[in-house]
């Protein structure tokens, strides 16, 4: 089976849960649309225990884009000797990033061995930028967020850059393919903000499955091949 999350947000002991709630098993697969990091009390150990399975698939968000602007600046300082002066552009970049969200994942950056923290960033930095998933006569489109100035006139998706794919919304109203076997499962944005309940949301091929677990809400997992919906 292939299985769908985003937007888990450190949400460690919620994500165990969602695996025994699935059954997920070795033979599944499991894509995870960005922003598996901040926020929550603990990122650094989901990413250890996604990176240790080989059948699940991280996708870059706009929190992993950031965190790996602000940890490439920090890890820079640190292995020129300046971990205790850091450079202005150090400060404000890693300043920004724990405001909106990346003081957790930060703090437990900081605590890993020098060899702990390159590996953790050489992770987050081979996120893919989206993923394809066929599952019968449906071809889904997985992206973090939306997918940038489309214009349906044959550009590649690999063509489109991490800002097109992570900071850029969905339009929900919009088919974007005209073609119902074509759909965008997409995260970021809260579900209840579209339809006023945690839920995952299905709008013109369009699907949000960011149900606003690190808001305390809900953490949402969709089974692409049969359409089942699964809450924690």
């Amino acid at each position: 089976m292939n299985y769908v999350m985003s937007d888990i947000h450190g949400e460690y002991e919620k994500f165990l849960e969602m695996l025994e709630e699935i059954s997920f098993k070795d033979d599944d697969n499991l894509y995870i649309l960005g922003n598996i990091i901040d926020v929550g009390e603990e990122p650094i150990e989901l990413l250890r225990e996604i990176a240790d399975r080989p059948n699940v698939y991280p996708i870059m968000g706009n929190c992993e884009q950031t965190a790996i602007d602000a940890l490439t600046m920090l890890c820079e300082d640190i292995e020129s000797g300046k971990a205790d002066d850091l450079r202005p552009e150090t400060v404000k970049a890693i300043s920004e990033w724990s405001e909106q969200g990346g003081r957790t994942t930060l703090e437990g950056f900081v605590k890993l061995s020098d060899e702990e923290k390159r590996d953790i960033l050489d992770y987050l930095c081979d996120f893919s930028k989206f993923e394809i998933a066929e599952c019968g006569d449906k071809m889904f489109i997985l992206v973090h967020r939306g997918l940038g100035d489309f214009d349906n006139k044959g550009m590649k998706l690999r063509k489109y850059s991490v800002i097109d794919l992570a900071f850029t919304d969905v339009d929900y109203n919009r088919n974007y393919f005209g073609d119902e076997n074509t759909v965008i499962v997409s995260g970021h944005v809260p579900t209840y903000k579209l339809c006023g309940e945690d839920r995952i949301f299905l709008s013109n091929n369009n699907i949000c499955i960011n149900c606003g677990v690190s808001e305390g809400r809900k953490l949402g997992c969709l089974c692409l091949d049969t359409m089942a919906e699964y809450y924690i």
